[in-house]
């Protein structure tokens, strides 16, 4: 496909910087992104753990971190990692819900819930509906009613987190039907995109 080869071209860039700036912890992020995107998770966590290792000012803004812990199932460093994030980023859907993902993947889906975390002020329309979703407040269509709502995004990401509920709640068949519509029919330039193609990667899902 297009964009991996893309990719590859970036990988041999950063690995060029990084080769001529071995102590800029940002061209391990950098690195590591590219690392997560092409779905080789263990080198863009050892990617994100170098970047902390130069800078520990870092650690709490490696939310691309805990991403490369769920496909990697750390699901209890994931979890750290998102409270850890929460803490600069307080109102952001996206760190809270991603810790429940953990949460409910490494000690079950009641225990996601009794400790979702609460997130008031997150300016993105469909990521407050995500949340109330999440907290057992609305339903699927409020989601997708949203998601149309707010154009091409808002389609991704509503179909994206409904994906990962239903997968964390063994649905395995909603969770493909999701997270693929998302991946193939929602294309838009933001990482998350690229976690979806690697999620369909990872599990197998055409």
């Amino acid at each position: 496909m297009f964009f991996t080869n893309s990719l590859e071209n970036q990988l041999q860039r950063w690995n060029d910087t990084i080769r001529n700036q071995p102590e800029n912890p940002h061209a391990y992020i950098r690195r590591g992104m590219v690392n997560f995107q092409l779905a080789k998770i263990e080198e863009s966590i050892e990617d994100f753990d170098t970047a902390e290792k130069l800078d520990a000012k870092l650690k709490p803004y490696l939310w691309q971190r805990g991403l490369s812990y769920y496909y990697a199932e750390k699901f209890a460093e994931g979890a750290q990692q998102f409270e850890i994030d929460l803490i600069v980023n307080a109102q952001d859907v996206e760190e809270t819900v991603w810790r429940y993902l953990c949460i409910a993947r490494s000690e079950g889906v009641l225990e996601a819930r009794n400790s979702l975390l609460t997130v008031k002020n997150d300016p993105r329309r469909i990521m407050r509906s995500v949340y109330d979703f999440y907290a057992g407040n609305c339903t699927t269509d409020d989601v997708l009613n949203i998601g149309k709502l707010e154009g091409l995004k808002g389609k991704f990401y509503s179909h994206l987190y409904l994906g990962l509920y239903y997968e964390v709640e063994n649905n395995l068949d909603l969770a493909q039907e999701y997270i693929v519509k998302a991946a193939d029919n929602y294309k838009i330039d933001d990482y998350m995109w690229y976690l979806a193609q690697v999620h369909k990667k990872v599990r197998e899902w055409s």
